[in-house]
């Protein structure tokens, strides 16, 4: 039985039913939709809108329903809808009493309340892998921090550094995605239950109950803005689509450093896959499919931004087509990120090729800079001669390490032998020992920082 079809003659047509239908993704929202309604039943009671008799075998009746799908035994099928589906069962099973369910609410507060409960779950389950993949991040950094990498910039090399400042930019990252999903959650934490469909109920409710019972911070102090917002869905969709740009940076470093032309990781055979006509590949699909996979979450933003750009106020059924899309862009998310967090658990360095990398096309070249600054040579003067040195050393094909301390001592008198030992790529990361900085002592110390704050969420 559809709940609203006493104003109509006609049966609708199977075709407009099979079109309005939302049960075959909402019914995702039983455990939340069962959950409201117990909260509104305890409330119609404990304000006298419907007798205490009443009240107890809806709650009751709801607890069985639950029970009953929870252990399999009861089918979501049948229905419109899963409030329709719920509301349906309950009479079945209690009644004429269940019938009272819906006094003082609409579907439009309610499929809200529903769907803000879902997205505030799923806010934990997306900390809990944001956490995980964190934590994994963190751990190479600690195994990073006796090895070398060379820094880019423009996809060039640019200085060395230590390998575990590397994993720490990206922990950052998701220490920033952690930060926004908590205040988000936070921010959508008000109760849309008791809007109606969009003016309020005469009915003497006690929404600020309500709330509390669901465990929201205050009830909505507006019933248009409660049935039609969606900003949370909205912030959801870009969390997740944020943490997958996160996650497609990472994915692109690691395909380009496992590469044979880079070498410097290498992914576990477990996480790797091969080629069905060249023997010899060893390919790195897990992060091609999460790079993949970003553009597909971005897509569930985008649609859900562009479905509720032009909505007036206040519900349209417009906002059907708001959970689909939250529902995926959840389930890719929390799947890259902890597949992520498992290939990098695995994920080996090769230290010699690292380290030659990280002293190779004159990444030290700023240091000889530096040092010429800092026996007082103006700077803008200190890089000009350096950019000389690299110039000849690329004529006479040779390295700042090849070079002897004459060989310095020709383009400056300010060169001391100490130079030979300042172009040494293991000197030149350890030297970078500003706050922030990409030295082991300053990388420590940020991973200590980073384990610190993940522990806050």
């Amino acid at each position: 039985m559809k709940l609203w079809e006493g104003r109509f003659e006609k049966p609708t047509a199977k075709t407009a039913d099979e079109f309005n239908d939302s049960l075959p993704f909402d019914k995702k929202l039983w455990k939340e939709d069962i959950t409201a309604s117990v909260a509104h039943a305890k409330m119609l009671g404990a304000c006298g809108i419907i007798p205490d008799d009443d009240c107890q075998k809806i709650i009751k009746g709801l607890e069985d329903i639950y029970s009953d799908i929870a252990d399999g035994k009861l089918e979501i099928a049948g229905a419109e809808d899963v409030h329709s589906f719920m509301e349906n069962e309950l009479v079945r099973r209690i009644g004429d009493a269940g019938k009272k369910l819906h006094t003082a609410r609409s579907r439009n507060d309610q499929v809200a309340t529903d769907f803000k409960l879902y997205v505030r779950s799923a806010y934990g389950r997306l900390s809990e892998s944001l956490k995980g993949l964190v934590l994994s991040l963190a751990d190479c950094a600690r195994r990073g921090l006796k090895l070398l990498l060379p820094g880019y910039t423009h996809l060039r090399k640019a200085q060395p550094m230590c390998a575990g400042h590397f994993f720490n930019a990206y922990a950052e990252m998701f220490l920033r995605d952690l930060d926004r999903a908590a205040s988000c959650k936070k921010r959508m934490n008000i109760m849309p239950l008791g809007s109606g469909a969009l003016a309020g109920t005469s009915y003497p409710i006690d929404r600020f109950m309500t709330a509390e019972l669901l465990g929201f911070d205050a009830p909505c102090s507006n019933s248009l803005d409660g049935v039609s917002d969606r900003d949370f869905a909205v912030e959801f969709a870009f969390c997740a689509s944020l943490a997958m740009a996160h996650l497609s940076r990472l994915c692109e470093d690691i395909i380009l450093y496992t590469s044979s032309e880079f070498g410097y990781f290498e992914i576990s055979d477990e996480y790797s896959t091969g080629s069905s006509i060249m023997p010899q590949k060893k390919n790195p699909d897990i992060p091609e499919l999460i790079r993949g996979k970003t553009g597909r979450v971005y897509g569930h933003l985008f649609a859900l931004l562009t479905t509720v750009k032009a909505i007036p106020l206040a519900y349209n059924k417009d906002l059907q087509e708001d959970k689909e899309g939250i529902f995926d862009a959840e389930a890719q998310t929390i799947a890259c990120l902890d597949i992520m967090a498992e290939l990098l658990k695995n994920i080996t360095f090769n230290k010699r090729a690292m380290e030659k990398a990280a002293e190779g096309d004159f990444c030290c070249a700023t240091d000889v800079a530096d040092y010429l600054a800092k026996k007082g040579m103006p700077f803008r003067n200190a890089h000009a001669v350096t950019g000389k040195i690299v110039r000849d050393c690329l004529a006479g094909k040779r390295t700042l390490q090849s070079m002897k301390y004459e060989d310095f001592k020709g383009y400056s008198e300010l060169f001391g032998e100490d130079i030979c030992e300042v172009v040494k790529g293991k000197n030149c990361a350890e030297a970078r020992v500003s706050f922030g900085g990409s030295s082991p002592s300053s990388v420590k110390q940020n991973l200590s920082s980073i384990l610190k704050r993940v522990k806050k969420y």
